[in-house]
């Protein structure tokens, strides 16, 4: 098949590694390493749909994999089934699952899937009264729309909570994503994100992952796109996947349904497990950034096969999901001052000319934010690099990640040293 996989960041490219080379594989824009396994048209941005849509036909390519939210809240799905190219991701309707936090909690509330209790603002003010009423802190504030994973600030206190307010709807720090703003109950137990393939009617679970948002060690320090991940998460355990499925999974796809937005693409189902029961954080409505780094290296099904019979429609078809027996683990390479203000332009050491490390073919280096030029690699972005290793046991592949990350050397370069601790204990 001819494939184009929109985006260009490090989800872009594990989708890219995964489809592998029996395939002829386009992706736009792009980045250094991605250049590697598949042909890049830099200058075309995954927010560009008529480029998108115009280098699709050009291709000639028989599937589109959209990458980021952005680009599905903007319709590029729409536009390419409208001419008659499959496409993998969900239309702008249902993208707005994760496009909008309103439309998801209201979502939830309707058709009785286990969530945080939460109100909804438009005024700032009106926030801000509310707050003053609540006795129980933390409470979470979200931005309603898009805001590239940050939009979320968890306040400690009632001063906090009326700053995030602040922050949110009038300073406009995530832009206009911060318009409308969800006001929701603190939870608190092992948070567990589950990706579930879908055509609207039919579903293949992928593997769980255990995610790290915090910039730093210990949970600590600012929200991020995230830091590194493990998989599977061992806190998802056979009872809560039953649980997950019965309550969850499957109830969030026929309410898809019955509001007349099916579902085609992945649902990435944040979760909590909670003394009272798993319950819904968030969705989003295509694969984790970098959550995909440690999923997709476990699927062993042919996985161009599963993403064209979810685009067409068919993924009753598919069989081929056998989930792999080992473990993932992904360290995020960032640069200093991410997910504030940092430099670009580093030059990278330690990587070979495809981008990878010598010698250690159970790990991956997938490249998030890189340019190529010269025989260099050099950063540019925030999130650098996602190096992930694959082994037998949990605590093998994250000490063959960390090994890596030793060989990997940029200026003012930052990670967190504590990638899969919390689900070592008993995992080992």
């Amino acid at each position: 098949m001819k494939i184009l996989v929109t985006g260009g960041g490090g989800r872009e490219h594990a989708i890219i590694k995964r489809i592998g080379p029996a395939h002829e594989i386009f992706c736009a824009p792009g980045n250094g390493g991605i250049a590697s396994d598949a042909k890049i048209f830099p200058e075309i941005k995954a927010t560009d749909i008529d480029g998108q849509v115009e280098l699709a036909k050009k291709l000639g390519v028989d599937l589109v994999v959209i990458g980021p939210d952005d680009a599905l809240a903007l319709g590029l799905a729409d536009r390419l089934k409208k001419i008659g190219i499959k496409a993998f991701g969900p239309e702008k309707a249902a993208s707005a699952l994760e496009a909008s936090k309103v439309f998801s909690k209201d979502l939830m509330k309707k058709y009785n899937i286990p969530t945080a209790a939460y109100e909804v603002f438009d005024d700032p003010e009106k926030a801000k009264i509310y707050i003053e009423t609540l006795e129980k802190f933390p409470t979470v504030i979200k931005a309603d729309g898009l805001a590239l994973g940050k939009g979320v600030i968890i306040a400690e206190d009632k001063a906090k909570a009326l700053e995030a307010v602040t922050q949110i709807m009038e300073d406009k720090k995530f832009g206009e994503s911060g318009k409308r703003i969800v006001i929701e109950e603190f939870l608190s137990g092992p948070e567990i994100s589950v990706f579930v393939v879908t055509d609207g009617v039919n579903a293949v679970e992928l593997s769980s992952a255990m995610d790290h948002k915090r910039v730093g060690d210990n949970d600590t320090g600012l929200n991020t796109g995230g830091m590194g991940t493990i998989a599977p998460n061992p806190f998802y355990t056979d009872s809560i996947k039953a649980e997950v499925n019965k309550l969850i999974i499957k109830p969030t796809i026929e309410a898809m349904q019955k509001e007349g937005c099916p579902f085609v693409g992945v649902i990435f189902f944040g979760l909590m497990a909670t003394p009272s029961g798993v319950k819904v954080i968030e969705y989003n409505s295509r694969f984790g950034d970098p959550e995909a780094q440690v999923i997709l290296p476990l699927f062993k099904g042919d996985f161009a096969k599963l993403l064209e019979k979810t685009a067409e429609g068919k993924l009753g078809e598919y069989t081929d999901s056998s989930p792999d027996n080992e473990y993932t683990a992904c360290v995020v390479i960032a640069s200093g001052g991410y997910p504030e203000k940092y430099e670009t332009g580093k030059v990278i050491t330690g990587l070979n000319e495809n981008g990878q490390i010598e010698d250690m073919p159970d790990v991956t280096i997938y490249h998030a934010g890189t340019k190529y030029t010269d025989g260099y690699y050099y950063t540019a972005g925030g999130r650098v690099l996602g190096v992930t290793a694959k082994a037998s046991t949990l605590k093998s592949a994250i000490d063959r990640a960390y090994e890596a990350v030793g060989k990997i050397s940029f200026d003012k370069m930052q990670f967190r040293r504590d990638i899969g601790k919390k689900a070592l204990i008993g995992n080992e």
